[in-house]
């Protein structure tokens, strides 16, 4: 079995490396990752600049670019004669969860595989302690899915809480939640007295009941959504249609 490993903190980062110490003895396995953290990059394509890939070691490879370009490049360059059986991104460095999907370099890269056809999933660790419980949680699936593969052509988004692997409390298929606005953008100066603007701390939780991935977190449980690329909005097309044609 081949795997390829990818990640949005970087090819230097704890929660990358604990993924591959997690699997080594599973598979054999290519990490191609971004040369520096790349959080929040979400699916974006570099294109006004060529891609610069290293050579770190055997089968590791930093690219001068994003997540999904580093899996665009493994699947359509590196591996494209002998394409991995799985793509796992992460060990990400926080939490996955709700909205923070559609910013999410971690979810990105994992779909990127997904809409590239290789079966894909992100895992996301709730926190940055506990990288051995994730890195269990890592195995456990991963091996479910060599004796069983996942029943569904869908991408998986797994968050695992940030705590001890005895105090985990199981697993839970859940959908994504939802947090309110992000809060306002914090204004400052710059040296030169020039205005400089941080982003706000994400929004409270919203849409946070019982099936949602925040829920599941909370109750230390670890959250296995199963999420598509197909954004259209099927409900609304007949609507959609009929307001068209209003005059």
């Amino acid at each position: 079995m081949k795997i390829l490993l990818s990640n949005d903190d970087g090819i230097h980062a704890e929660g990358l490396k604990v993924l591959a110490a997690a699997l080594s003895d599973l598979a054999e396995l290519v990490i191609v990752a971004p040369d520096r953290n790349r959080s929040g990059a979400s699916n974006s394509l570099t294109l006004e600049t060529p891609l610069r890939v290293s050579n770190i070691s055997d089968h590791r490879y930093a690219v001068q670019g994003t997540p999904t370009d580093c899996v665009h490049f493994a699947l359509n360059e590196l591996l494209k004669d002998d394409m991995p059986d799985l793509v796992l991104s992460g060990i990400n460095h926080g939490a996955n969860l709700g909205d923070d999907v559609l910013y999410s370099g971690t979810v990105a890269a994992a779909m990127e595989g997904h809409f590239l056809g290789v079966q894909s999933i992100a895992f996301s660790l709730v926190g940055r302690e506990h990288f051995a419980t994730a890195a269990r949680v890592v195995r456990s699936i991963v091996e479910q899915h060599l004796k069983t593969p996942i029943p569904t052509n869908r991408l998986l988004n797994v968050n695992i809480p940030d705590v001890t692997y005895a105090e985990l409390k199981g697993q839970q298929v859940t959908r994504l939640g939802a947090r309110h606005h992000a809060e306002s953008m914090l204004k400052q100066k710059d040296p030169r007295g020039h205005d400089i603007y941080w982003l706000g701390p994400p929004g409270k939780e919203q849409d946070s009941g019982p099936g949602t991935d925040f829920h599941a977190i909370e109750h230390k449980m670890v959250s296995v959504t199963p999420m598509q690329v197909d954004l259209t909005a099927h409900e609304s097309l007949e609507s959609v249609n009929h307001w068209l044609k209003e005059k």
